[in-house]
Parts: C-alpha cells; sequence; structure tokens
C-alpha cells in the first residue's frame, strides 16, 4: 500500500492545525500522558512531520501555551470599551474572560492546569500572560477610581491617607485578587453542567463591585486595631 498523500497547504496552516490538536490532546490528557503519534494522528499528518515543524514535544507545549495565552488575552483585551462607564468595562472584561475560557476549555485546561504543574520554563510562560492581564485590570480600576468623585479622608486599603483616586499597589492588590478570583471560577464553571459565562461573570462581578463601589465612595473597610502587646 502507498503512502497516504495529504494535501498540500501553507506551512502556518499546517502548523496551526497541529497546535490544534495538541491544544485538545494536551487538555484532555495531560502533558505527560499525550502522546507525539496521537497528535500526529488527530491532526492528520505524520509524527516526523510535527517533529520538522516543532522540533519536540516541550516546544509543541510552548508553542500550545503561548497561543492560547495570546488568544485569551486578546479577547478580554477587545471586549472591553475604554468610552463605558467603570463598572461596565469591568463587566465586559469579566463577562469575555468568562466566554473564552468556556468556549475553549481545552486551551483554558492547558493554560491554569497543564502549564502550572509540568516544569518552570511552562509556568513562567504562563506568568507573562497573567501579568499582562492584571496590569490590564490594575488600569481599569485605577480609572475608574479616577472617575469617583473623591471623598474627604478618602484612605487607602493599607489605612494611609491618600488623596484623589486610589493608590496604584492598592489597585495591583485588587487586580491580582480578582484575576485570581476570576481563574478559579472558570475552572468551576466549566465543571459544572448548567454554568453559563454569563452567570459566572455575573457572580464575580457581583462580588466585586459591590466592594470596590463602597471603596471608589470613600468607604473603605478597616482593619480593627491591633492590641497592644503586654
Amino acid at each position: 500500500m502507498g503512502a497516504v498523500k495529504t494535501k498540500r497547504m501553507p506551512r502556518a496552516v499546517r502548523e496551526q492545525q497541529m497546535l490544534d490538536a495538541a491544544v485538545r490532546t494536551f487538555g484532555r490528557r495531560g502533558y505527560m500522558a499525550a502522546s507525539m503519534d496521537e497528535i500526529a494522528e488527530l491532526a492528520g499528518v505524520s509524527k516526523p512531520l510535527v517533529y520538522l515543524y516543532l522540533n519536540s514535544k516541550e516546544d509543541l507545549f510552548t508553542a500550545c501555551i503561548r497561543r492560547e495565552a495570546q488568544a485569551l488575552t486578546a479577547a478580554v483585551r477587545s471586549g472591553v470599551s475604554t468610552d463605558a462607564p467603570a463598572d461596565r468595562q469591568l463587566w465586559d472584561g469579566l463577562r469575555a474572560f468568562f466566554t473564552h475560557t468556556a468556549q475553549n476549555p481545552d486551551g483554558w485546561s492547558v493554560l491554569h492546569l497543564q502549564a502550572r504543574t509540568h516544569g518552570d520554563v511552562f509556568a513562567a510562560e504562563v506568568t507573562v500572560m497573567r501579568e499582562d492581564i492584571a496590569g490590564f485590570v490594575t488600569q481599569l480600576i485605577l480609572a475608574a477610581a479616577r472617575d469617583a468623585v473623591p471623598q474627604p479622608g478618602l484612605r487607602s486599603c493599607a489605612g494611609t491617607p491618600e488623596g484623589p483616586g486610589l493608590a496604584e499597589q492598592d489597585a495591583a492588590g485588587l487586580a491580582e485578587a480578582l484575576v485570581g478570583a476570576a481563574e478559579s471560577l472558570a475552572d468551576w464553571a466549566n465543571a459544572t453542567p448548567g454554568v453559563t459565562a454569563r452567570q459566572a461573570a455575573a457572580t464575580l462581578m457581583n462580588f466585586a463591585w459591590a466592594g470596590l463601589g463602597n471603596l471608589m465612595d470613600g468607604r473603605p473597610w478597616t482593619a480593627p486595631e491591633e492590641p497592644q502587646a503586654g
């Protein structure tokens, strides 16, 4: 029997085809269990061709992480209109995040589960994405704070007096907490039948915006005084 001939196509298209197959395999079977044979078969190409294009299993996995990270970051950024009110910007960003992770569960598994548990090199790729999204959310929170009507005696989350707006370090901390909550909620939503992306976004929005609203109104929660020693 002669060798099966595959239709010639541009290298970039063929490579994306391989990455699609790899993301599906890594996302569902895990990095360690996934085999290059399985990926090649799913992509409809020979295993030597996968190695020719993407060098090794490690390089293939890294390429998958980078592609999925770029896609998620682009989805969140493009989902937000900076001309919208602050609450609408946050809502649109959360909805874009949960919509993308729901529509791409294998890609989300690669980013959030597989990449973080199979070596520092892979985890570092995800860290770049996470820092990008957290930085974007930080700017949304700072913009919301600048737009809020300043209240006399407004204090930062750390309890130090602030002028109009919110200290950047406080905004960065809030953004990190929000991104972390979104990541965990995306895992739960994808694993829970019947939970839609809109419902997940609304859950986190209700949790986050109530606290942010109080903060923007100059009514932050204040930690109790520590008892004096001795």
